[in-house]
């Protein structure tokens, strides 16, 4: 059973993500984050990649190089950020982070929006991800995107 990480601020679902894959605490992610001078309160980490991709490589995640264009849930990797509910503001593009998880077999979404019923999701018709980044233990092979 997955007990996902609920984020704590309205923007604060990139902490949230990211502490949903590698198992903290949002206080505890979002402590490690303001140390790497990462707010939730900047709007650039929902309009830029490289905060979370940082928060996963202080982690030992390494990340996919690009963002890679979402065509099905199929083919997905058994873990990735993606960004779904994408927009544009004044011509800046904006979303937010979910987890895609695969378990034997078993495909979820862990959105770590505080106004959900259940965080833990498999609705999957009612989602549109724009693009993913595929996420892997550092020591694993590296990537191919």
């Amino acid at each position: 059973m997955i007990s996902p990480v609920i984020q704590e601020e309205a923007t604060g679902c990139g902490i949230a993500s990211v502490a949903n894959i590698v198992g903290k605490t949002y206080p505890e992610m979002k402590a490690i984050a303001n140390g790497l001078g990462i707010y939730a309160d900047d709007t650039a980490l929902w309009s830029d990649t490289q905060y979370v991709r940082t928060l996963l490589k202080n982690e030992g995640i390494a990340t996919s190089d690009n963002e890679i264009p979402f065509t099905t849930w199929d083919n997905l990797p058994d873990t990735a950020l993606l960004a779904i509910k994408h927009h544009q503001e004044d011509g800046k593009d904006f979303w937010h982070w979910v987890v895609f998880k695969r378990i034997d077999g078993n495909a979820m979404v862990i959105d770590s929006a505080a106004y959900l019923d259940s965080n833990t999701r498999t609705d999957f018709g009612e989602m549109t991800p724009k693009w993913f980044i595929k996420v892997s233990l550092l020591h694993e092979s590296s990537f191919d995107a």
